[in-house]
């Protein structure tokens, strides 16, 4: 196995990343590429898969092969932001931009009235999630009733993953995990598409084939090998959401492991012994075949701490030294981080951000450290419903940009009073789908040991005392500006 190197790539929401990996888990070679996303209306978020997923893949490809010299290249796992939604013609070509995953809430609508058709609690109890921004069923709906021209000539429904694996190898197959996040159409405990919903929803199209992230599902074709450089006959997995690979990148795979994904958005990825359905949290299928995870999901994270860095301009470093000379409490300061609705647990595509207690006295400091405590609020918030759904977290471990520095992670255990691991590796998912790719060609060695903990952030007593006071405020404060928040929201959309 000295010479056996793995291959993982992730198409994320701002940006792209792969490594080469031998079969031990050391990195031999990492790239990284930057992309945009569009956003055409309020409460729109799309992706153009050829410009941006083909066009990452391909890129990154190129970069990591020039390591893989002398080496024989074993297997390629794959992942990417979701659940999306690309409607594609019989060729497996897309019609539109795909349409991003929880983020885009144009189809509040068609939630409505999916529920008012089926039945929320038919809904939940069927797939284990309530309808929300993140299901790809209501934006099935909201395609066939606002571009029905698109809606007809629709043959495959694709995410990320299944466009890059029907791309390399011709093959129309989807994983398990993913699938479970097109309620209300995926049978979570019955393994399989649930037929009857899956007419009403999505009438006249094929779904995929299902698999799991840990099956090869086929191998790379002749023109994809001339297009990527990739060998012809490479193993493919099935791919899954970004997320998943994250949590396999780290170790995330017994009952009661949970992983916080410090990236664009906060994530929550926790492992569960069946499924748990709660209507403020999401219950899927996990990354390993017969496993259950229950996720959780912001809205932003990174996506806020970026918009400062370039409101007040400077690097990240400078802006997380000035937050760190701020106590905590950001001398009174509290910040909602909703500035693009909020996913679980309240489930608001209309939430706003809002920044309470703004004096002149107040600088970026101040600023940039209440933004890193609101989202530390928002997690505390998360990890609570989560307990009460009977699925108390063992184990956090932190992965993600988020990490660097200290000091944001140093927050989020400050407030939620809970240790978190940090693993040698934070690369991401990519780490994850390399892994992966080793577990479905057999040729990982010892994969459950890949990523050891390096570290632990312990929660400061006194901080997270302190904390306590800012946080019930905080879950105040969403309350009662919820009712102005919606005015405005509706306020952007007509002049959006």
């Amino acid at each position: 196995m000295a010479d056996v190197t793995l291959l993982g790539i992730d198409i994320g929401t701002s940006g792209s990343k792969g490594v080469l990996t031998t079969a031990t888990g050391k990195v031999l070679a990492r790239a990284e590429r930057g992309h945009a996303t569009r956003y055409p209306r309020p409460g729109w978020v799309e992706h153009d898969p050829e410009e941006i997923w083909w066009n990452d893949f391909t890129g990154l490809v190129g970069e990591l092969l020039t390591a893989a010299e002398g080496r024989t290249l074993a297997g390629l796992g794959l992942s990417g932001i979701g659940p999306v939604l690309v409607p594609a013609d019989e060729r497996g070509s897309p019609l539109r931009p795909a349409i991003l995953y929880g983020v885009d809430t144009r189809a509040t609508a068609e939630i409505a009235e999916l529920e008012e058709e089926l039945g929320a609690t038919e809904i939940l109890r069927h797939g284990g999630s309530a309808l929300s921004s993140q299901a790809v069923g209501p934006k099935i709906r909201w395609l066939a009733k606002h571009e029905p021209e698109v809606y007809r000539n629709t043959s495959t429904l694709l995410m990320c993953g299944s466009y890059l694996v029907h791309r390399l190898t011709g093959h129309y197959v989807l994983d398990h995990h993913s699938a479970s996040q097109c309620d209300p159409i995926y049978d979570l405990r019955g393994r399989r598409w649930f037929p009857e919903w899956a007419e009403r929803v999505a009438p006249g199209i094929e779904l995929p084939e299902l698999a799991w992230p840990t099956e090869v599902v086929g191998h790379v074709g002749r023109q994809a090998a001339a297009e990527t450089g990739l060998p012809e006959g490479l193993p493919v997995t099935a791919g899954t959401v970004d997320a998943w690979a994250e949590a396999a990148s780290v170790g995330v795979r017994e009952p009661g492991d949970l992983m916080l994904m410090y990236g664009t958005t906060m994530f929550f990825v926790q492992v569960v012994r069946e499924p748990l359905a709660h209507p403020a949290l999401w219950s899927t299928r996990g990354a390993y075949p017969d496993t259950y995870t229950l996720a959780a999901g912001m809205a932003t994270s990174g996506a806020v701490t970026d918009w400062m860095r370039g409101l007040f301009g400077g690097e990240f470093g400078e802006l997380l030294r000035a937050a760190a000379e701020v106590p905590p409490g950001s001398r009174g300061l509290l910040l909602l981080p909703y500035f693009a609705g909020e996913r679980t647990p309240v489930f608001d595509p209309d939430a706003r951000g809002t920044v309470c207690g703004l004096t002149t006295a107040h600088g970026r400091g101040e600023l940039y450290r209440a933004a890193l405590e609101g989202i530390a609020y928002g997690v505390r918030h998360n990890l609570e419903v989560m307990a009460d759904s009977g699925a108390a977290a063992e184990r956090l471990v932190a992965v993600g940009g988020g990490t660097t520095g200290g000091l944001w992670t140093r927050i989020v255990s400050d407030v939620t009073g809970r240790p978190q691991s940090i693993p040698a590796e934070t690369v991401g998912a990519c780490y994850g789908d390399a892994l992966l790719a080793g577990v479905a060609t057999n040729t990982a060695v010892d994969p459950r040991n890949w990523n050891p903990v390096v570290d632990t952030v312990e929660p400061d007593e006194a901080a997270t005392a302190r904390y306590a006071e800012f946080y019930r405020h905080y879950r105040k404060l969403y309350e009662n500006t919820m009712d102005t928040a919606h005015f405005l929201a509706e306020q952007q959309r007509r002049v959006g």
